[in-house]
Order: structure tokens, then C-alpha cells, then sequence
């Protein structure tokens, strides 16, 4: 750990930025901070003041990864060169493979398989490091890898811990055992401290899980299932990814990023061409800390039949859905009455990609099956804890050094959450902040409880929790499995939780990647279950 730690300092209008002295502090060290940001300092932009057209190159579809002869698979982490505009100059990125998005695995439900991860990148990361941060100093290689399954029920050597990571040169080979159901998995980079970096760089891709249920209801098949990573970046005038800090090279952390430019499959409003019958399309958020809010320009609605991990009980029709960092969403779109049309994927009112129906026959109209999956509730009667944690921005009021934490805890305390194997709790999560934290837990599943709206102020200046009102269910496209959920600011989020796998030491986190950088990620562990 960093003997470092970030001062505030003001600048301008109020200006937030960060520099100078970094200590351990316990939580009653602390004080709450609820409004103040680390803005971005000005970088160099231009991208879309250049005049670039829409819709002029195609989609990219990801390639499906294949194991050798021996069933392993070998994926090399490299440094490319990408297209992601027709009118750009290639732009530098890290990559799985040869593509942003990496290789697609497919993956049956209960075959397991082996992947070698190869760490082939360049010693010298091209992205700001910022040594203060926990995990990141500079006493560790500056570029270093660790690949995370986001979903899987893996053992803990198989998680992709933070501080497992490997340099250049090495490699690890990961097994993942696949037994769980049907899903939309996918696989990014968590090595500690410099996570947000990596992610943005273009570490990423998907990881699909099979299985025969999921087979037997028809659903649209390549080429008529495609994957959409969608992703916010900044780049300069010559299309280079440009990462923006806060100006000071001590510390030059910022709380969130968001860029001006979003890509959909490594390309910058791409065009598909479709044929007039129904398509899946599996949606990802890989943005460090955007939300999307999606919907078509002609108000054509999506049919939503999946979650985090995998199939809802029934389809839901819904003309918008919204979208966490990490959250994925499983969506048919029907074409057939659209031939010769053209419609764009929105989001809000930015053009994310083009839709260009075939004008051909129209295609018999197909519709998904009444009944997906059972989803069976988890009754509140099983959990054997209730487990209430806060999430909220502190301020040391010595050093007035910014902390972001999960239980007014950082990550080198000691564990605190340690279910037992085989044992269901109830997490309530406290927000306290005006920010929606999407809530990751590695290893298990869960469900959405309810949300509970309390009165902050009290909390601020009484420190008594006064609930508001009557609790209310999750949205109907929450209703089944997930791994991620979004913690809504001054509400009190419940899921119920199953720890089913695996004993060992796994993490959970606020998956806006700069929040988590900057301490808003704990370990918890699964302690065996107790024998006779």
C-alpha cells in the first residue's frame, strides 16, 4: 500500500482535484462527502468536431474462440492497431486476441474447460498510472494482467483476484468448471489499481454458457444472435484513445470517466444489415462508469428474455431499458414487419448504431415462448443473516484526502463478510451518495429483494436511519438471476444472496471502475460449511 494520499485542493469554480500525502486511516477517522467530484483536467479532443459521418462502416461481429487439439485454450494479450472509424487513423488498444471485443467463448453448461492466458503486452502502459492508489505503486510492474469471469462460479484460484495478477512475459492457465445454467457471461481484466486502465484499453469480451433448456425454446442462432459491447471513450484529433486525469501527476485520479464517443463492437456508429425476422442480441455495458438508457428511434419495442445470469421466467416487452456498467441484458428485436426500413439503436439522444432492414418477404413472425425458465424466488425465511452495508464518499478531515468505501471499510481491513458455504443472507446496501453504484458479488447469483428509500438527512445530521414509505419490487427485467445491481443514491437496496460453489476469498465491488480504484472494492470470504 501506497505511503501516498491525494489533498484536496480548489481550483477555479470550485474545481475539485487531488494531490499530496496518502495514509491509513480507520472509519471513525473519517467524515462523510457527499457532493464533492474530481473533475478531469482539459485534454485534447476533436473527434467529433472533425465532422466524422455515421454509419459508413459495419458492424464487427466477435470471432468465437477455438481450443487446440488438446481442448485448451491459448489467448495472448497483445497490443494492436484497430479501425474504429473509416475516416481514422488506426488507434492504439490492448486486446485478447486481435479485436475490441476479444474472442467470444461459447461454452456448454457443465463441461468445463482450461484457458491459458498469455500476458504478451508491452512493459510501459500508454494510459496515465496513478501510484497513489491501493496496489498500484511503483514498486510493482507497471503493466500486469488478471483476467476475471464476470458471473462464473469458478474456485477462488480461478477468480481473477485483483491482487493475482501477472507482468508481461507470464502466463496462467485458468480453469473454469461451468456449472451453472444458461448465460451472458463475459471477461475483462481486474488487475488491482490499474483495472480501470485495462478495461479501457480494450480488455474484454464474452463469455456465453450454453445449455439444453436454452436450446430447446429456438431461439435466434448466429447469425441471427449478435453480441453488442457497447462503450464510451475519448479520443484525440488522430483518433487515439486519450484517458483524461485530474492535472495533477502526483495523483491524477478522477472519480468517473465519461467519454464523448461511443462505440458499439470497437466501431463508432456502426451499420448492420438485417433481414426482416427476429434477432437476439446480447447486450453488454463495458463502459468504466457510463449508464445507457437504450431504446429505437422508431419506438419499436425490445423483448427482453434475460438478465445478468441468463433467462427471465417470461419475455417483457419494454420500448426502453437502462444499463449499468457490467449489467447485460438479453433482447430480441423483430424485423419482420420493418422490411425496407431503417431504425437506430438510441442512446438517450445519442445515434449508437444503424439497423437496415433487407427489403426481401417477409419472414414467418416468430415469437419467443410464454414461459423461459423458473426462476424460483429465494423466500426470506432461508437467509440466516442480514448483513447491512453502506456505501458513501468519505473525506479525511486532516489530510481532506477522498476515499470512495464499502462499509466505511478499505481494502486491506480486515474481511469482514464471511458467509458460510451453502448459507443464504440478506445484504442491505446504504446508499448514502447522490451516485447509483452497480453492486458486483464474484461467485454467486442473486436476487432483487426490493428498494427502500430513507431519509438522508437525518442520517447526515442525527445518525438515525428513518425509513421512507413502503419498500418497492425490482423492475421487471430484474426479476431473474443477477450479479450486478444498481444501488440507487439515498435508497436502501436488498438482494438475497445463495453462497453455493465454492470456500475461498472472492471480492465485491461498485463496478463504476473509478470508484472501485479508488477503495470501493472489499474481499469476502466463504468459510466452509461446518461438518459432523
Amino acid at each position: 500500500m501506497s505511503s501516498s494520499r491525494r489533498q484536496l485542493l480548489w481550483r477555479g469554480a470550485g474545481l475539485a482535484v487531488w494531490t499530496g500525502a496518502r495514509r491509513l486511516l480507520g472509519a471513525d477517522q473519517l467524515v462523510p462527502m457527499h457532493a464533492m467530484k474530481v473533475q478531469p483536467a482539459p485534454i485534447k479532443r476533436g473527434l467529433y468536431a472533425a465532422g466524422l459521418p455515421r454509419f459508413v462502416d459495419a458492424l464487427p461481429i466477435p470471432s468465437i474462440a477455438k481450443p487446440e487439439a488438446s481442448g485448451k485454450y491459448r489467448i495472448a494479450m497483445r497490443e494492436i492497431e484497430t479501425q474504429v472509424h473509416r475516416d481514422l487513423k488506426p488507434t492504439r488498444c490492448w486486446s485478447y486476441g486481435t479485436t475490441v471485443p476479444g474472442p467470444t467463448f461459447e461454452v456448454r453448461s457443465g463441461k468445463s474447460v482450461d484457458i491459458e492466458w498469455k500476458n504478451e503486452l508491452p512493459a510501459k502502459h500508454f494510459l496515465p498510472i496513478d501510484h497513489s492508489l491501493c496496489g498500484a505503486g511503483k514498486e510493482v510492474p507497471e503493466v500486469r494482467t488478471v483476467v476475471h469471469v464476470h458471473g462464473a462460479r469458478v474456485p477462488p484460484q480461478s477468480d481473477g483476484y485483483p491482487e493475482r495478477w501477472f507482468p508481461p512475459g507470464k502466463s496462467r492457465v485458468v480453469h473454469y468448471p461451468n456449472q451453472q445454467e444458461a448465460a451472458g457471461l463475459w471477461y475483462h481484466d481486474h488487475a488491482m489499481g490499474i483495472e480501470r486502465l485495462n478495461q479501457y484499453a480494450g480488455l474484454f469480451g464474452a463469455y456465453l454458457i450454453r445449455d439444453e433448456h436454452e436450446d430447446a425454446l429456438g431461439l435466434p442462432r448466429a447469425p441471427y444472435e449478435v453480441p453488442l459491447f457497447i462503450f464510451d471513450r475519448i479520443f484525440d484529433v488522430d483518433g487515439q484513445l486519450q484517458y483524461p486525469t485530474s492535472g495533477m501527476d502526483d495523483s491524477p485520479w478522477i472519480s468517473e470517466m465519461y467519454g464523448d464517443a461511443i462505440l458499439v463492437n470497437g466501431k463508432l456508429a456502426p451499420d448492420l444489415e438485417v433481414e426482416p425476422r427476429a434477432y437476439r442480441f446480447r447486450v453488454f455495458n463495458s463502459s468504466n462508469a457510463r449508464f445507457l438508457l437504450l431504446s429505437l428511434s422508431d419506438g419499436t419495442a425490445f423483448q427482453q428474455i434475460g438478465s445478468d445470469q441468463g433467462l427471465l421466467p417470461a419475455p417483457v416487452p419494454l420500448k426502453a431499458f437502462s444499463l449499468a456498467p457490467a449489467e447485460r441484458a438479453d433482447v430480441l428485436i423483430d424485423f419482420s414487419p420493418l422490411a425496407g426500413k431503417e431504425l437506430v439503436l438510441m442512446n438517450q439522444a445519442f445515434q449508437l448504431m444503424r439497423f437496415r432492414v433487407k427489403a426481401a418477404p417477409v419472414a414467418v413472425k416468430w415469437q419467443p415462448p410464454a414461459k423461459l425458465r423458473e426462476v424460483p424466488r429465494i423466500p426470506r425465511s432461508a437467509s440466516v443473516k442480514t448483513r447491512t452495508l453502506g456505501l458513501d464518499e468519505y473525506e479525511d478531515p486532516a489530510t481532506h484526502a477522498m476515499f470512495m468505501l464499502l462499509d466505511k471499510k478499505r481494502w486491506h481491513d480486515p474481511v469482514s463478510e464471511k458467509p458460510v458455504l451453502g448459507s443464504t443472507e440478506i445484504w442491505e446496501l446504504v446508499n448514502y451518495t447522490g451516485d447509483v453504484h452497480p453492486i458486483h458479488l464474484h461467485l454467486v447469483r442473486f436476487q432483487i429483494l426490493e428498494r427502500q428509500k430513507f431519509d438522508i438527512d437525518g442520517y447526515r445530521f442525527e445518525k438515525k436511519m428513518q425509513l421512507i414509505g413502503d419498500p418497492f419490487p425490482p423492475e421487471l427485467g430484474e426479476v431473474g438471476w443477477k450479479d450486478t445491481v444498481q444501488a440507487q443514491p439515498e435508497m436502501v437496496t436488498r438482494i438475497i444472496v445463495h453462497f453455493e460453489g465454492y470456500a475461498g476469498r472472492y471480492v465485491w465491488h461498485c463496478h463504476v471502475l473509478e470508484h472501485a480504484a479508488n477503495e470501493m472494492m472489499r474481499p469476502f470470504e466463504v468459510l466452509p460449511a461446518k461438518t459432523r
